[in-house]
């Protein structure tokens, strides 16, 4: 589908809802303006804040059924970030931030300090003993009209589930389309040499280091948001490693009805594009393209809420395990099971929630999502289908407890197109065998 059908589908929504939802309760957030910037005078030198996670998940563990790497762990039935499990507890995040502004000194100079404390793909990078890792450290110049400036490591102008504050998530864990494709891992090569390609360290968490210029333009009930960044694209907590930066864009259309902060009452359509380059220097050394697009909608109106986005793909594709095995699993011949990407591919995918409040204190949510992985060449493409059931219980404003049943699904999608028989019925099985995930989290926000 081209860009300018989707953003007409998009807007037909958009204009949809808002003759259904005018005069309803309805709510949505601008995450440009809620994280990092400070309405002037409105705070003092540094607000202490901050969140804790705790959870347990567990997945059946189904091992490789078929192929050379029969019988191993495979990776998308063992549980992150150290894939040594299929049942565990585990302090997800824990994050303890600072943010303000030079009042008196200067109340247009405002700073966002936050670390993670929690063992996750930030502080675990593949594998082994996590250590506390800064998420965000910037500081934001108000002092130009309509083009604020940010400056340091902070969240990326890009699609909802990355830019959207990570304690407001309706679920547990993030969908196919959002981790595979945007959820960046990082590492020196694409996998197809004999040693083991690991990630190289944390994952992105959807930020980068960086300059951004952007803003919010209010207008009689509206407001229209921008943002522009340019990027070292290469993680957090490190400088760059080539030549090149990433370019982000980001746009957004609101209408707001009342509130403010996360759960101001608003219908929003957006859209994004980030284009950049990635540098291996083992296995296929090199650069290589790494562009990513999108649109979506985000509402809540009174009980319901829901959103959804279509994500494009372009470049360096993420593509799973060497036989579906976990990374660093040795077959009978000494193969390593390494983390694979292609170089000059192709993916898409969307996601759509819809939410609704059977009490004051319980939401039940339902969530679809789809990623078509490696569509350029039809042996190598995957689909991945993800049915999620969740229920949210809100102890207080502060305080809830998530259950998610994830009811996951991966299939070839041309069959025919691998000739080898054998090749063919392993990846079949491999696809057949990727298990349900049940998921139970608490959150508690200071």
């Amino acid at each position: 589908m081209s860009k300018s059908k989707l953003t007409l589908a998009a807007a037909g929504v958009v204009s949809a809802l808002s003759m259904g939802v005018a005069t309803q309760d309805v709510e949505a957030a601008n995450w440009l303006m809620l994280q990092g910037t400070e309405k002037s005078g409105a705070v003092g030198r540094a607000k202490v804040w901050g969140f804790v996670q705790p959870e347990v998940q567990y997945i059946k563990g189904t091992t490789v059924p078929a192929g050379g790497f029969k019988g191993s762990p495979m990776q998308p039935n063992t549980l992150g970030p150290d894939r040594n499990s299929r049942a565990t507890f585990n302090i997800r995040r824990a994050r303890i931030g600072v943010r303000g502004q030079g009042f008196p000194l200067d109340n247009k100079v405002n700073y966002f300090f936050l670390a993670e404390f929690g063992h996750n793909g930030i502080t675990v990078p593949g594998g082994g003993q996590g250590s506390t890792k800064l998420t965000d450290a910037s500081i934001t110049l108000n002092h130009i009209p309509f083009a604020r400036l940010r400056i340091g490591q902070f969240k990326t102008p890009g699609a909802e589930e990355g830019l959207q504050a990570i304690h407001v998530f309706d679920y547990v864990n993030f969908t196919n389309v959002t981790d595979q494709l945007l959820m960046e891992r990082f590492a020196t090569g694409d996998g197809s040499g004999t040693s083991k390609n690991a990630p190289t360290g944390g994952v992105s968490a959807f930020r980068d280091v960086g300059v951004q210029l952007f803003d919010t333009i209010k207008m009689k009930g509206f407001e229209v948001s921008y943002a522009g960044m340019i990027g070292n694209g290469n993680g957090i907590n490190r400088a760059d490693n080539n030549g090149a930066k990433d370019y982000y864009g980001y746009l957004a259309a609101e209408q707001v009805y009342g509130g403010k902060g996360a759960r101001r009452q608003g219908l929003k359509l957006f859209a994004w594009t980030h284009k950049g380059k990635r540098t291996l220097t083992t296995d296929a050394a090199g650069d290589y393209d790494r562009n990513r697009s999108g649109v979506g909608v985000t509402y809540r109106k009174g009980k319901i809420s829901a959103a959804a986005e279509y994500i494009t793909a372009s470049g360096l594709i993420r593509n799973g395990t060497d036989g579906g095995a976990k990374v660093g699993s040795t077959n009978s011949s000494g193969t390593v099971a390494s983390l694979n990407y292609l170089t000059d591919d192709e993916a898409n995918g969307y996601y759509a929630h819809l939410g609704y409040k059977v009490l004051p204190m319980l939401e039940l949510d339902l969530r679809y999502d789809k990623l078509n992985r490696a569509t350029k060449e039809a042996k190598n493409e995957r689909t991945f289908s993800t049915v999620t059931l969740g229920a949210q219980y809100f102890l207080n404003k502060k305080t809830r407890l998530t259950f998610n049943y994830e009811l996951r699904s991966m299939a070839v999608a041309n069959p025919d197109a691998i000739t080898n028989a054998t090749k063919r019925a392993a990846a079949e099985a491999i696809a057949d065998a990727v298990d349900d995930r049940i998921s139970v989290q608490a959150i508690a926000i200071f």
